[in-house]
């Protein structure tokens, strides 16, 4: 069996990276600072507080483009290179989710406000996109040069999965992170926030606001989940193309999700079972991918029919569940 014929899982068989012109390397990254740009000067080019309906709207445009996309990726790659992206956009957006959750904990015990929330998201997205591209480079080449390594990818996102499945993300208190703590004693700090300012002069010092200790924290938060999120989409496919647009796109709309998802957090009570089943189900297809291979469709409807399957059961039961604070 010629190994290579398949767009998925063909690490084993030294899967070559499709061979993009640099002029389209330079044309991409052009055109995501374009849309980070019109994001922050066009879109929220006021500090102002997000209502839902704004935030839906914001949403509902970023995943309309993220999902366009398929349509530019199989018009010149193939329907194969497709498949690939939409199943790695879907991977990336749904494990994603935890990120806005997280953030959303982050800026409730900082005491964000909301209107200043949006600067923070914008640095802390720019920094995430610079560093899984670091992180993706990285991955794919310690799998073309290491043959075992995708067993400790596939290891390690199994037991990824039982951690995200048995986690509790409304128990989450940024006080007991390690990140916090750390942040707290070596970056001197004013106490308050002086807008949507970064840093400020006080007594002749140049200080850091807690506005950027939040950023760090989400920064840091955002390698974190990245470990995860990366091996993940790497099981799909090693093009990095695909890898790195599929991770851009998905990652562009967190900002508007996060604002979306914010007061929503306690309604999605299966998302992380969801996501840990989606994670496990990548990680065995790792151990699985030097002797079998599963084709891309397969991983496409499994991935899909899991993350809806979590969001309807959450959505049922709170229906179900019996009305609180009615009192």
């Amino acid at each position: 069996m010629n190994l290579t014929a398949f767009p998925l899982f063909s690490m084993a068989a030294g899967q070559a990276t499709t061979q993009i012109s640099p002029w389209i390397w330079v044309s991409f990254a052009a055109f995501i600072a374009l849309l980070l740009l019109v994001d922050l000067k066009l879109v929220m080019r006021n500090p102002h507080k997000i209502n839902t309906r704004e935030a839906a709207w914001y949403s509902a445009g970023w995943i309309s483009l993220g999902l366009a996309f398929t349509g530019v990726v199989a018009w010149w790659q193939g329907t194969d290179a497709a498949g690939e992206y939409i199943t790695g956009y879907l991977i990336e957006k749904s494990l994603s989710m935890d990120n806005v959750f997280l953030w959303a904990v982050i800026f409730t015990y900082f005491k964000v406000p909301q209107k200043y929330q949006h600067e923070v998201l914008f640095w802390g997205i720019f920094g995430a996109l610079v560093l899984r591209v670091i992180f993706i480079i990285g991955g794919i080449a310690l799998i073309e040069n290491v043959d075992w390594i995708v067993y400790i990818f596939g290891a390690f996102l199994l037991f990824t999965a039982y951690k995200i499945f048995k986690s509790d993300m409304a128990d989450t208190n940024p006080e007991e992170n390690r990140i916090f703590r750390w942040a707290k004693k070596v970056i001197p700090q004013t106490d308050h926030y002086k807008e949507d300012k970064f840093f400020v002069k006080e007594n002749g010092k140049r200080l850091a606001t807690p506005l950027f200790v939040v950023l760090i924290i989400v920064e840091l938060t955002d390698v974190i989940f990245a470990l995860d999120s990366i091996p993940a989409i790497l099981a799909v496919t090693t093009d990095k193309f695909i890898v790195i647009s599929s991770n851009a796109f998905a990652i562009l709309g967190l900002r508007a999700l996060c604002f979306l998802l914010a007061d929503m957090k306690d309604r999605f009570i299966y998302l992380n079972e969801g996501l840990g089943i989606i994670l496990a189900f990548v990680g065995i297809k790792f151990l699985l991918s030097e002797h079998f291979e599963i084709p891309i469709w397969i991983s496409l409807v499994f991935i899909s029919l899991v993350l809806t399957g979590a969001i309807l059961l959450s959505l049922k039961h709170g229906e179900a569940s019996p009305l609180t604070n009615t009192e």
